[in-house]
């Protein structure tokens, strides 16, 4: 089988025809191997899952009814599907993310999902992997986009949070649940004040426990009163804004981490008071490094500014196009939060 049809688009997503199954299908196929466990990569309803071990409780609780039709495999682990090697490998992007490779009569492919390279102490770091095609993702494929480093980030929080401690106003922070949040929490400094949780947050934070990632104590915000939640740090999901859950907190200041902190106008659109730089995929300059260390000759580009990106690694002397995909964000929530 040439390389140009090993994996191809298709109304359902990124399919491989020789080894009859789909990369993040969009929709129930029969057979599906995912990169992670947002709902833009993982949709219930297909006859069988692969995924990687490190996430297999999150990607569980995600299946709901189909839990019972998902397989894991380590990091590494070599499977064979109809003839294709297949093995999953890190991403860094959340807890138990993970790349596709697929080799097939010596033609390596390397579907990246959503991934990052800096540190995060929440899952493994990135795994480059030597390719001769890449897809990459490029939900901030920008060359405005490029992140501080997250301690100086960190530092930040911790600064406005004991900045509001001290006023006794209340300090809540948004952030994505699953992933962001947990990274939130084990980057701050726990020893300012307690830390609370919105349930949604707190179901996930039970998963990563689960799963042996280290996370500090926590309380729902539920269980809290005013003067105590004007002493601590919430982590909530933004959808929560303008909504009655909010009236428990009395003066308060609000916080967004994300990426899209970048854009100075990001933060006036989502009607928070600070805006922290803190994303969970890679940046513009890491970008292009992830590309150079897969050594690929052929670069996809899918999930955001793909046609900047495909012409930028044109330009480069790669051979590279835009992909198409019918997701770009969190099914069911605000698409800025699925990152």
């Amino acid at each position: 089988m040439s390389a140009n049809t090993l994996l191809h688009p298709s109304g359902q997503g990124l399919y491989c025809p020789a080894g009859d199954f789909y990369i993040d299908p969009w929709e129930p196929v029969p057979r599906a191997i995912v990169t992670h466990a947002h709902g833009d990569h993982l949709r219930p309803g297909s006859g069988a899952y692969l995924a990687a071990r490190p996430g297999e409780a999150i990607a569980r609780a995600r299946l709901y009814e189909y839990a019972g039709s998902l397989r894991t495999v380590p990091y590494g682990e070599e499977v064979w599907v109809n003839g294709v090697k297949v093995s999953l490998h890190p991403a860094g992007h959340i807890l138990g993310s993970a790349q596709v490779r697929v080799e097939y009569h010596g033609e390596v492919w390397v579907v990246s999902g959503d991934y990052k390279l800096q540190p995060d102490p929440t899952c493994a770091p990135f795994e480059p992997l030597h390719c001769d095609t890449f897809i990459t993702e490029a939900t901030f494929g920008l060359p405005i986009y490029r992140w501080p480093a997250a301690e100086s980030v960190f530092a930040e929080i911790n600064a406005w949070w004991r900045e509001n401690q001290a006023a006794g106003r209340a300090s809540v922070l948004y952030a994505y649940v699953l992933g962001k949040a947990q990274r939130v929490l084990a980057g701050v400094d726990a020893s300012i004040g307690p830390l609370f949780t919105h349930g949604a947050v707190e179901r996930i934070n039970a998963l990563y426990r689960s799963l042996g990632v280290e996370l500090p104590s926590t309380r729902l915000v539920t269980s809290a009163s005013r003067s105590e939640l004007a002493q601590g740090l919430t982590i909530a999901p933004i959808s929560v804004r303008a909504t009655p859950w909010f009236r428990r907190f009395g003066e308060h200041s609000s916080a967004f981490a994300s990426g899209w902190m970048r854009i100075r106008g990001a933060r006036r659109r989502q009607a928070v008071d600070r805006g922290f730089i803190l994303s969970d995929h890679v940046d513009w300059p890491d970008l292009n490094r992830a590309v150079r260390l897969t050594g690929a000759r052929r670069v996809w580009v899918t999930h955001g500014y793909t046609n900047v990106v495909a012409r930028w690694l044109e330009e480069k002397g790669l051979e590279s196009q835009p992909l198409e995909t019918r997701y770009t964000g969190e099914v069911g929530e605000p698409e800025i939060e699925n990152e």
